[in-house]
């Protein structure tokens, strides 16, 4: 009776000793995951759709901010630099516009830090016939110093020399900086 009483006993703290590890193995880690930034910093999987998206462990999905580029791309294209790419000063941007974003070739570029403050502007300039439908390609330089945010945002503004509300429009894309 004592020898199974003794055997009982070491059974019964193999199975905790047991039981320990086996709960410590699959512990999840329980990561606050407000974003997609965050959720793949926090080493969730990626989908490598356009844009991306991270699945945290809860099942909350997260996509990549990219701006509104794909509501654009029928009138306006940015090839350099693409939404959330590192920027550094002077900053080269190179695409292709309609050429009803143009007035007299040109249309304004505008950068600004996270806090919406304008760190510097230019002017893109048409690099062929822009008295057309069809796109036609741009070049601009921007040229600043480093902002205190680590992100921001570009803004390709429609040329809009009348100033109807009705004749804005944008293509606004997140940066790094």
């Amino acid at each position: 009776m004592k020898k199974a009483l003794i055997l009982l006993g070491v059974l019964i703290v193999v199975g905790v000793f047991a039981a320990a590890i086996f709960l410590e193995k699959n512990k999840t880690v329980n990561v606050s995951v407000n974003n997609f930034e965050e959720c793949t910093a926090a080493g969730y999987p990626v989908m490598e759709s356009y844009p991306r998206q991270c699945q945290a462990a809860d099942g909350n999905n997260f996509i990549e901010d990219i701006g509104n580029e794909l509501a654009k791309a029928d009138l306006i294209k940015l090839a350099n630099p693409r939404p959330n790419q590192a920027v550094k000063s002077p900053l080269l941007l190179e695409g292709q516009a309609r050429g009803s974003w143009y007035f007299e070739a040109s249309f304004p570029v505008k950068l600004y830090d996270k806090d919406n403050n304008l760190i510097t502007q230019a002017v893109a300039q048409a690099q062929g016939d822009w008295m057309t439908t069809d796109f036609v390609s741009f070049k601009a330089e921007l040229t600043f110093a480093l902002p205190a945010t680590k992100t921001g945002f570009l803004v390709l503004e429609k040329d809009n020399p009348s100033g109807l509300s009705g004749n804005e429009d944008q293509l606004r894309l997140p940066v790094k900086f």
